[in-house]
């Protein structure tokens, strides 16, 4: 059987060739999957729907820089990713800086939610999160980005970066208390 990879290279070498019916083929094949990312990060469908496009009009520009060394859909994922954030900063998000005394070992032991609750809830609670901690959780929880990749991406320092991750879990943690305090009524 031959992997998703082997499958969409002929349509990928079509598109470094600039064949518009392969460019439309691989649009269709990754759209909606993309249009999932972007939106976890801008919060409006329109939106996230234009970043999505503006991404694949840099897929396509860039493709000959793509070396198969990653699957296509993650090489894509990191452009809307990326675009998603340029968006964000382009429309005044405000990181602030931290200073170091006031970062604080996360300690894993303190990290532990119910088995009840489900994964769709701790996203949803996620994305309620004011935005400097939504964007380092998700980037760090949801797409496993790590916190130099984080600080670069965000452009604040490794150690802003944990301690929104350690802030943002902490409120999400006394969220999902409250939450599943509430439903157990």
């Amino acid at each position: 059987m031959k992997s998703t990879k082997q499958i969409h290279q002929p349509i990928i070498d079509k598109c470094k060739n600039n064949n518009c019916k392969a460019q439309m083929q691989l649009y269709n094949l990754y759209c909606k999957a993309m249009i999932l990312v972007a939106f976890r990060y801008v919060k409006d469908r329109f939106i996230a729907e234009d970043i999505m496009q503006e991404a694949f009009i840099k897929a396509f520009k860039n493709i000959n820089t793509y070396k198969n060394e990653v699957a296509f859909g993650a090489w894509l994922k990191r452009i809307v990713i990326n675009q998603s954030i340029d968006y964000l900063k382009k429309n005044k998000l405000k990181l602030v800086s931290i200073n170091e005394e006031t970062i604080t070992k996360i300690n894993e032991d303190d990290w532990k939610v119910e088995c009840t609750v489900s994964v769709d809830k701790i996203i949803n609670e996620i994305n309620n999160l004011k935005e400097k901690y939504r964007l380092v959780l998700t980037l760090y929880l949801l797409e496993g980005y790590d916190h130099q990749e984080i600080s670069e991406v965000l452009q604040i320092t490794e150690n802003t970066s944990r301690t929104h991750l350690l802030r943002g879990k902490k409120i999400l943690k006394e969220k999902l208390k409250t939450t599943s305090y509430a439903e157990g009524y």
